[in-house]
C-alpha cells in the first residue's frame, strides 16, 4: 500500500533536523469529561508535548495497569465513544494543526468503527495504535485500508529477534518499545536491557524507536532519551489528571511536562 508522509513523519522529521528528542503524552478521553481532555491537549502541547497519544477506552485494557485502567472505567461511564473521539480531535484542529494525534485502543473498537477509521484523517488522526493487534499485522490486513494513517507496533523485551524483524517491516510511523515486563504503570526500569533490544530494532528498521511504560521522573526520561528518539509517558500523567479532577487545575501538570521536555533535551 502506498503510504503519504503524515504530520507524524513531518513532527519526527523536524525534530530530528533539530537535534531533539521526541516527548509523546497519553490521556485517556473523556477522563474527567472530553471538554477537559480538549483542554489538557492544548496545555500538554504548551507545555513542551510533541506527540499527542488519545487512549480510546476499553472494557478489558489488558495492557494497562490499574491506573489505566480505572481512567477507561471512568471515560465509559461518561458513554466516551471512538466517534465523539473523532470530534474531540477536529475540535483540537481549529487551534492546533500540527501536533501529531495517536489513537491508542483496542482491536474491537477500531474493528466497529472500521469505515470511520478509513476517513479519520479528516478529523486530524495520524495514526493508530491497536494494543492487542500482532505487530505483524498491519491495518489493511484488517480491511482498514488508508495511507494516511501511520500503524504503529509494540514491541517488548520479551519479543524475539525473528519477530521484530516482522514487526519492523509492517510498521510506520516509529517503534513503540515498551521498556517492561508487565503491564502500564509498573516500575523497575533496566536501562541496560533497553538500550540492548533498542539497538538491535535500529538494526532491523529506519524507523524512529519510542521508549514508553514506567517513566516517571525527570531522571527515567533523561536516561531512556539517551538510548532512544523519544519517551511515551503516560500513567503518571493518568494519575494526575485523576487527582486533579474536582478542581480541574492542571498548572501542576504542565511543570511536570515541562521539566520532562527540559530533562530529555538537555
Amino acid at each position: 500500500m502506498e503510504y503519504l508522509l503524515t504530520r507524524l513523519d513531518e513532527k519526527i522529521l523536524s525534530l530530528n533536523k533539530a537535534s531533539k528528542k521526541a516527548l509523546v503524552a497519553y490521556l485517556v478521553a473523556g477522563d474527567p469529561d472530553l471538554d477537559s481532555t480538549l483542554e489538557l491537549m492544548h496545555g500538554f502541547v504548551n507545555a513542551g508535548v510533541d506527540i499527542l497519544e488519545i487512549g480510546v477506552p476499553f472494557t478489558d485494557p489488558i495492557a494497562e495497569g490499574p491506573i489505566i485502567q480505572a481512567a477507561h472505567d471512568r471515560a465509559l461511564k461518561n458513554n466516551t465513544s471512538l466517534i465523539k473521539i473523532f470530534e474531540l480531535v477536529e475540535k483540537f484542529r481549529k487551534k492546533n494543526t500540527d501536533t501529531p494525534i495517536i489513537l491508542m485502543g483496542y482491536m474491537n473498537t477500531f474493528l466497529a468503527n472500521a469505515k470511520a477509521l478509513k476517513e479519520s484523517h479528516h478529523s486530524g488522526t495520524d495514526a493508530v495504535l491497536i494494543v492487542d493487534l500482532p505487530g505483524e499485522t498491519d491495518l489493511e490486513d484488517l480491511g482498514i485500508a488508508n495511507k494516511n494513517l501511520a500503524s504503529i507496533s509494540l514491541i517488548a523485551p520479551t519479543t524475539s529477534k525473528d519477530r521484530i524483524s516482522k514487526i519492523c517491516n509492517s510498521s510506520s510511523g516509529f517503534i513503540y518499545y515498551v521498556t517492561l515486563r508487565g503491564v502500564t504503570g509498573s516500575s523497575h526500569l533496566d536501562i541496560n536491557e533497553a538500550k540492548s533490544n533498542i539497538e538491535f530494532i535500529r538494526s532491523q528498521t529506519i524507523l524512529p524507536v519510542f521508549a514508553g511504560f514506567g517513566i516517571k521522573t525527570p531522571d527515567d526520561a533523561f536516561n531512556l532519551s539517551k538510548i532512544s528518539d523519544g519517551i511515551v509517558i503516560g500513567s503518571s500523567l493518568v494519575q494526575m489528571i485523576h487527582n486533579q479532577s474536582n478542581q480541574k487545575e492542571y498548572k501542576n501538570i504542565y511543570n511536570y511536562l515541562h521539566e520532562m521536555s527540559e530533562a530529555i533535551n538537555r
